[in-house]
């Protein structure tokens, strides 16, 4: 599975290499239990919210790293 910033948050945290590459953007985010509320919500939808502004600098980084999965 291709992974991207329009990947579903849950796809990401069941995959332990792309939950490495959030968390290393986002501290400790795959262990928030917080995050099983928005799985259903792509990773540019949840960056678009205001809580996850600090993302908005890193997300051409986050997503070149998330596609680089294979």
């Amino acid at each position: 599975m291709a992974f991207s910033l329009d990947s579903k948050v849950k796809d990401i945290l069941k995959n332990p290499a792309a939950a490495a590459v959030l968390d290393k953007y986002s501290p400790d985010a795959s262990k928030n239990p917080q995050m099983k509320l928005v799985g259903g919500l792509t990773l540019r939808k949840l960056a678009s919210f205001p809580q996850s502004a600090f993302l908005k600098p890193h997300l051409d980084d986050l997503d070149k790293e998330l596609q680089a999965i294979e």
